[in-house]
């Protein structure tokens, strides 16, 4: 039976340590992740909050859900957010939720999410209108990046070394080195 997006949001909030998404209807809980995983989203994430104004920039890493058609709610391993479209959620008791495209969502591959992450998240991400989308795969060393273009289409980019500049996010560098 399909579970309504009130009950969702219900026990998302009510366990919050069991990182819950919504999927075509279906509870499923964000797997744990394996120590290359968590560290390689930890530096990214810290990369990217200390080259972000903290007055117009958050950085969030496995925190937060991004509201996709159909009620699909997915939480992305780092994702950044400007911060106007955190303000209707400060002082109020509801799920941090992101319906609003963000200037970059971020996967990190996992074996125990890695197929979910290419062939259902990314795809929504892409659907939401996100400015730049990265897979980064911990394990081979590579970042793959999607950037959105004017007409609504995707470019992608293929790094394994060097430094990537999001597009989405003027000034900041990230060396693909420092993560590895």
């Amino acid at each position: 039976m399909p579970v309504t997006e009130r009950t969702f949001e219900q026990l998302a909030l009510e366990d919050p340590e069991g990182h819950w998404e919504l999927s075509c209807g279906r509870l499923r809980r964000k797997p744990g992740m394996t120590h290359a995983h968590n560290s390689l989203a930890r530096r990214l994430a810290f990369r990217l909050q200390t080259q972000l104004p903290i007055d117009r920039f958050e950085v969030s890493m496995n925190a937060g859900h991004l509201s996709l058609a159909a009620g699909n709610y997915y939480i992305p391993d780092v994702m950044v957010i400007p911060v106007p479209l955190t303000a209707s959620l400060r002082d109020r008791p509801i799920l941090e939720t992101y319906s609003d495209p963000l200037p970059l969502v971020v996967e990190v591959w996992s074996p125990s999410t890695g197929e979910y992450d290419a062939d259902a998240k990314i795809p929504e991400y892409r659907r939401r209108g996100d400015l730049e989308i990265w897979r980064i795969h911990p394990y081979d060393h590579t970042l793959i990046a999607w950037r959105r273009q004017p007409d609504g289409s995707y470019t992608e980019t293929i790094y394994t070394s060097g430094a990537v500049h999001p597009a989405s996010l003027p000034g900041v560098t990230i060396d693909l080195a420092t993560l590895w």
